[in-house]
Parts: C-alpha cells; sequence; structure tokens
C-alpha cells in the first residue's frame, strides 16, 4: 500500500494530472493501513460509509468512467436494485483483493490516459437520468473528475480511520514511510 508519486509528472499535463490522481488514492489506500477486514468494514458513525466500502466503491468508479471514455460498458453495471453493494464488500471480496483490483484499474488508467492521441478527445456521457442528454465531455474532464471523487472518499476516509484509532493522516504517512509522527 505505497503510494509513488511519477517522477515523469514534471512539466507534462499528463503526467501531473495522474499524479494527483495518485496522491488521492494513497490517502484511500493509507487509511486502511494495519486495519483487519472487521475494521476496515466499520461503520463508527451515522453514515453507512466503511473503509472497505469506500475501496471498493472509488476503484469501480474509476474503472467505470475509463470504460466509457474507451467506448466500453462498466465492469459492474449498478443499477438502484445493487447500487448498496458498490459500498461494501460482498462474497469473498477482501481489502487485499479490492487493493489488488484497484492497482490494476490504476494502470490501466495510466495507460489509456498516456496512449490517449489528445486530452481534449471526447466521449459521449451514458444515457442516464442524472446526466445531460447527448453531452459529452474530454479525456481531461474524466480525469479531473476522477481527482476530484477520489479525493473527496479520501477524505472521508480520513475521517472515518480517525474514528476508528484516532490515526489521524500524516500519522498514516508516517506509518507508510516507516518513520515517527510528531
Amino acid at each position: 500500500m505505497v503510494t509513488h508519486v511519477r517522477a515523469e509528472a514534471q512539466g507534462d499535463e499528463r503526467g501531473a494530472l495522474l499524479s494527483f490522481l495518485e496522491e488521492q488514492r494513497g490517502g484511500v489506500r493509507r487509511a486502511l493501513l494495519g486495519l483487519t477486514e472487521e475494521q476496515a468494514a466499520s461503520r463508527p458513525s451515522a453514515s453507512e460509509l466503511s473503509l472497505s466500502g469506500l475501496l471498493k466503491h472509488v476503484a469501480e468508479v474509476e474503472q467505470s468512467w475509463i470504460a466509457r471514455a474507451k467506448g466500453e460498458e462498466p465492469a459492474v453495471k449498478r443499477t438502484e436494485a445493487n447500487w448498496h453493494e458498490c459500498f461494501r464488500l460482498i462474497g469473498d471480496e477482501t481489502v487485499e483483493s479490492q487493493l489488488a483490483y484497484w492497482q490494476k484499474v490504476a494502470d490501466e488508467t495510466e495507460a489509456f490516459i498516456r496512449s490517449a492521441p489528445s486530452l481534449d478527445d471526447t466521449f459521449p456521457l451514458p444515457d442516464e437520468p442524472w446526466f445531460p442528454p447527448d453531452e459529452r465531455v474530454s479525456t481531461r474532464w474524466v480525469l479531473l473528475h476522477l481527482i476530484r471523487e477520489t479525493a473527496r472518499h479520501a477524505g472521508h476516509a480520513d475521517i472515518i480511520r480517525e474514528s476508528l484509532d484516532g490515526k489521524t493522516a500524516f500519522e498514516l504517512v508516517a506509518v507508510e514511510r516507516g518513520t515517527s509522527w510528531g
């Protein structure tokens, strides 16, 4: 669960945006450091959110947006009937398996963004009631959207983790680096 900011971000828009996305992914991953499956699945506030549920959600959202940008269907089609499964692990899903899946998704995201002819290239938004009809967005837009989405949930993860055991984001960065905080 180590976050690496890529060196090729310097002066390169794609690299810079990918680095910002990776930085936010790191916030979610760090929030899970040292927790058991039970702790990661717990909901210490009035919210229904758990760390393992946030992990699953951000991985699934990233995969679905990159699939749409490629003109493909998302791996999982969410409807009103199965939306609740988006924020909790089910069956044999584990934090470890979701982290591995998210890494695969992150690698696919980077490959797609790096190979796109232009960040100005567009694709249609899905025909869903929450999107404007016949709207198109750019590859740049989807990358910025993923940064925003992941950052939002990284903030949720910070709050949940601190509620579980008092560890703050700064302490978790130190743990990840093998140093001490404070």
